[in-house]
């Protein structure tokens, strides 16, 4: 098997062939394909991956994207339109409005899509020509924006991936201390704004229990939250959930620290290349290691209440415990691996994933991408009966996802009369003159061509 990874020359190519490593037997896997326009990333990046994959399959770095997708049957995207100074400026130009700047929420997800969308159309189109078959697992943000757009552009064969999806069943099966798949969650949302209502183990539904204490909550990013919002929801909330349930702390926090976290990621990443040059691949990974131990360590630190535990975090040179649950194998790897040998071999598998509703969660179309909890098979992917949720989730998943679908609309028209009315809609926006001066400065500072 062939397995391209557009974005290869990503920091976290090395992690995802970790994770390939896993299903490399099961799925066969021969080569692997790391494609990116950055060549000296690349170059870098990619003995690093010939390393961990060892003699278990091979590691082809290009900049040519035909070369990569032909004959592929699974394709992974990761990319990073802009590069990290344009997370930068996605995130000081919403702070400058006293709007929430963050990656994938409100302006700052617009705006990264606004360059993420047509790359990846280019990549969606020419998959089509040259590996009609395969399955393509998109990991670039805004997943849920993304794989929106690309299915109302008519790419049927993209799912929406993220880590974040299958938290709740990561984070309740570590503290039961079975494995990962005797958890079955029902999870319901769309990307970044979901919730899992249950948690069955052995045919009960264990979540009202664990939810119940404290000491869960505080060992999980519930703690954002607090256990008494938490048991007032009843459900596992999506982290990301914290910049709409206390966004004025969000935008305050934000506005306070002296750095932003895209200008973090891009010191840590200027750091880790410097470092890496010039390295044997052997030699590099205590280095690259170490990175990742530090820029865990510091996601989401603005969330934290505890402001000892929020200063320690927002310091990347703390060696703090990382959010997130790391007990599934090859985080995003995992979840599009997993997917892809369910979908290839017939191996039946329950996971989160963003692909379009059905008739899964009442009240919503049919074609709107959500993020709900899918059985996966040699059939396809079916998204699990939902049905009714609460109004309070309905109510705020409609109104992003008249977001979403006017951004969407907005970016393949190239059109900034939709993109305002879209920017308007979003909840953390509100106001159309605010929506007007978001859109012409996201334009005029990523020199986006082509809009009307």
């Amino acid at each position: 098997m062939k397995l391209a990874l557009i974005g290869g020359g990503g920091v976290r190519a090395p992690e995802f062939v970790r994770g390939a490593l896993a299903f490399a037997a099961n799925l066969d896997l021969q080569e692997l394909w790391l494609m990116d326009i950055q060549a000296e990333r690349l170059n870098i990046i990619a003995p690093l991956c010939q390393e961990v994959a060892g003699s278990h399959f091979r590691v082809i770095a290009t900049q040519n994207l035909d070369e990569a997708l032909r004959g592929a049957s699974m394709i992974v995207t990761t990319i990073r339109a802009g590069l990290e100074q344009g997370r930068v400026l996605d995130e000081r130009i919403a702070l400058k409005h006293n709007v929430i700047g963050q990656e994938t929420t409100g302006p700052g997800g617009f705006a990264m899509a606004m360059r993420s969308v047509p790359a990846l159309m280019d990549v969606a189109a020419r998959a089509e020509v040259l590996a009609p078959t395969a399955w393509t697992f998109n990991f670039t943000n805004p997943a849920g924006l993304v794989a929106q757009t690309l299915h109302m552009a008519g790419y049927r064969r993209i799912v929406g991936i993220c880590d974040s999806a299958n938290t709740a069943q990561h984070e309740v099966a570590a503290w039961l201390k079975v494995d990962n798949d005797a958890v079955k969650t029902e999870v319901f949302g769309l990307n970044h704004l979901s919730w899992a209502r249950q948690a069955m183990v052995n045919g009960r539904d264990v979540l009202p229990e664990v939810l119940a204490e404290d000491a869960f909550v505080q060992a999980t990013h519930l703690r954002f939250f607090g256990g008494p919002f938490v048991r007032r929801m009843g459900m596992f909330l999506n982290e990301y959930l914290f910049y709409y349930y206390l966004r004025d702390v969000a935008l305050s926090r934000l506005q306070d620290e002296e750095i932003t976290r895209g200008e973090e990621v891009q010191m840590l990443n200027q750091q880790l290349f410097e470092s890496l040059r010039g390295l044997s691949p052997k030699d590099a990974f205590a280095t690259y290691d170490a990175y990742n131990r530090r820029r865990s360590a510091s996601y989401m630190a603005a969330a934290e209440a505890d402001e000892a535990l929020r200063e320690a975090r927002s310091n990347p040179s703390q060696d703090v415990t990382p959010v997130h649950q790391q007990q599934t194998v090859g985080g995003y790897a995992g979840v599009a691996l997993r997917t892809g040998l369910a979908l290839t071999q017939n191996r039946p598998l329950r996971i989160g994933l963003n692909v379009p509703n059905g008739t899964s969660i009442n009240g919503m179309r049919p074609d709107d991408v959500v993020e709900v909890t899918c059985e996966v098979d040699g059939s396809g992917i079916h998204p699990i009966y939902i049905g009714d949720i609460p109004e309070s989730h309905y109510l705020l998943m409609r109104a992003i996802k008249h977001y979403e679908r006017l951004a969407a609309e907005a970016i393949l028209k190239h059109d900034k009369m939709i993109a305002v009315e879209a920017m308007a809609a979003h909840p953390l926006v509100g106001s159309y003159p605010l929506a007007e001066t978001l859109v012409n400065e996201y334009i005029a500072a990523h020199k986006l061509e082509g809009w009307h």
